[in-house]
């Protein structure tokens, strides 16, 4: 590559008469000059329909199609931003995402045209990409060159918005300079050859799919391969057309890959490598048994506060170290305290999770950069000169990090804290379990109740099978076990393929799906009934607890 990049901008001109295959979707496929020709024309475009002193932001409501690659080419060539819309957002909320990230221009398509009926977006400037009307528009604009960018590292680039379990998701800032500099630090950690093509099947609305995957595809001019939305059934047809050698998942992408008929073929596949999160040290040892791919699981913040690197010598069950450039510390978030070593049994047991486990926080310089008009959101990120990730994590004497959940996924049980992911990663080793979530209910005297959702592969649930599973986990402790477990056909999920917890909470034991409990004091699990919702509505009433059966 000869000297770093300082802006994405560089990164596109460098495709400038590149006329090497750079992008596949739908048996279409473009050159890389053809991608960087069609950036310029959109450039040239924005800076005709942005009004002067407008911000120059774009909000793009597509799913991955070539489109969503090219506008961020040409806002990178602009030194503009673009606003990634959420299309699972509906009505007041989507317009709100719309019109908090100052849009002058959405560019979407005809699928989610009726997303926006009814919408009030003033000032907001429409463009259906799909439709003679937007190729008329493009068309004198073609002959277009990128060598007129000024972008600066310092220029916004991306404003892609983060969940939370409350409030309105708020929209992290990625300048030119940072994503660059991502890019460029996954090609060198990950060995990226302009040879390679990375599938893109994770939703370019979210950080993972732009971040880990297109920008270090263009830092090493690499090729992309979109998916228009994930798809398990065909991912594995996808990277043989294509020829990817790497992707990126989230959530459960994984799970639902592995869950497809296995084939004698499997391994017959061009991959190297899959990078992401959350898919579990179990699933990700049988998908590399499967295809003979390894995965990496990663850590990073979506706002790019705090990074975990994995490293040839990072334990099972370990995410790695931290960056070279963060002083990372796992630190109670009362007292501030930083949390004792992680210690294990011999079989691998956490022994002192209670005490390990804390909030991770970054100490030292990070490139946190902020969120779009939410003072209060970054002062809650800096708290005290800190950076809080708001993710929970145990570290071993050696040093190495271990991922514990989400601070939102934290249980209380008689005055114990534990961690979802810690028992999430136990039950997923019940042979019938297909995906399994953990989360937190109410006691109707005070603290949380341990709730499971179970998809199970055989359908149908077997109460003495689990509760003799769960008699024969070394390493469930005592306060662990489910209270009550819910039955579920399909594990509910959010756009970006991650367990919709948020969703499960608010449901409580009150939900359409069956579930079983083990009352106090009995060792059996029953059918939670009519009456036993009853009986335990009554409980929570008469504490003054009922409300919070609805948080």
């Amino acid at each position: 590559m000869g000297s770093q990049r300082q802006t994405v901008a560089e990164l596109v001109r460098e495709r400038w008469g590149d006329h090497r295959p750079g992008l596949w979707c739908e048996g279409q496929i473009l050159t890389h000059h053809q991608v960087a020709a069609g950036a310029a024309a959109r450039a040239a475009l924005l800076a005709d329909l942005v009004p002067p002193g407008a911000e120059p932001h774009i909000g793009v409501l597509l799913d991955n199609t070539p489109e969503y690659p090219l506008w961020l080419s040409a806002a990178a060539l602009a030194g503009a931003a673009v606003a990634g819309i959420n299309p699972t957002r509906r009505g007041p909320e989507l317009a709100r995402d719309i019109l908090h990230t100052e849009c002058r221009v959405l560019v979407t398509e005809r699928a989610h045209l009726p997303l926006l009926d009814g919408l009030e977006l003033p000032g907001v400037h429409v463009l259906v990409s799909d439709t003679d009307a937007y190729t008329d528009l493009l068309a004198p604009y073609r002959g277009a060159k990128p060598d007129g960018s000024s972008a600066t590292p310092a220029d916004r680039l991306l404003l892609y918005f983060t969940s939370g379990s409350t409030g309105a998701p708020k929209a992290a800032i990625c300048t030119q300079g940072r994503l660059a500099a991502a890019g460029q630090s996954l090609v060198d950690h990950f060995g990226v050859r302009r040879e390679d093509t990375h599938y893109i099947c994770m939703p370019m609305f979210h950080g993972n799919a732009v971040i880990a995957d297109w920008a270090p595809a263009l830092a090493a001019g690499a090729g992309i391969a979109l998916r228009r939305r994930f798809s398990a059934s065909g991912f594995l047809a996808d990277v043989r057309a294509c020829g990817a050698t790497y992707f990126t998942y989230v959530g459960r992408a994984v799970q639902y890959i592995l869950a497809t008929p296995a084939r004698p073929d499997d391994r017959d596949n061009p991959l190297r490598l899959g990078f992401g999160t959350e898919a579990g040290a179990v699933d990700a040892a049988a998908f590399e048994r499967r295809f003979g791919v390894r995965l990496v699981e990663g850590y990073g913040s979506s706002e790019g506060g705090a990074a975990v690197q994995h490293t040839p010598d990072t334990p099972p069950g370990a995410i790695g170290r931290a960056a070279p450039r963060d002083d990372l510390a796992v630190v109670d978030p009362d007292t501030r305290a930083e949390c004792p070593p992680a210690a294990f049994a011999d079989d691998g047991r956490l022994l002192n999770g209670s005490d390990a486990i804390g909030e991770l926080v970054n100490r030292g310089v990070n490139p946190f950069e902020g969120y779009w008009r939410n003072p209060a959101a970054d002062a809650a990120r800096r708290r005290d000169g800190w950076y809080w990730t708001g993710d929970l994590f145990y570290r071993d004497s050696a040093g190495f990090l271990y991922f514990a959940g989400r601070s939102d996924d934290r249980l209380r049980v008689d005055s114990e804290n534990l961690a979802a992911a810690m028992i999430e990663n136990i039950l997923a080793r019940y042979d019938d379990a297909a995906a399994v979530a953990v989360y937190a209910v109410p006691d109707p005297v005070a603290g949380d109740q341990v709730m499971a959702a179970l998809a199970l592969r055989s359908g149908t649930f077997d109460p003495l099978s689990f509760a003799e599973f769960l008699l024969g986990q070394p390493d469930l402790g005592t306060k662990m076990a489910p209270r009550f477990v819910r039955i579920v056909e399909r594990m509910p999920v959010t756009a970006t393929n991650k367990i919709h917890r948020v969703a499960l909470r608010r449901e409580t034991f009150r939900c359409p799906d069956p579930v079983w409990w083990r009352p106090p004091g009995e060792a059996a699990y029953r059918p939670l009934g009519e009456a036993d919702v009853t009986g335990l509505l009554g409980q929570y009433r008469d504490r003054g607890r009922e409300e919070l059966l609805t948080r």
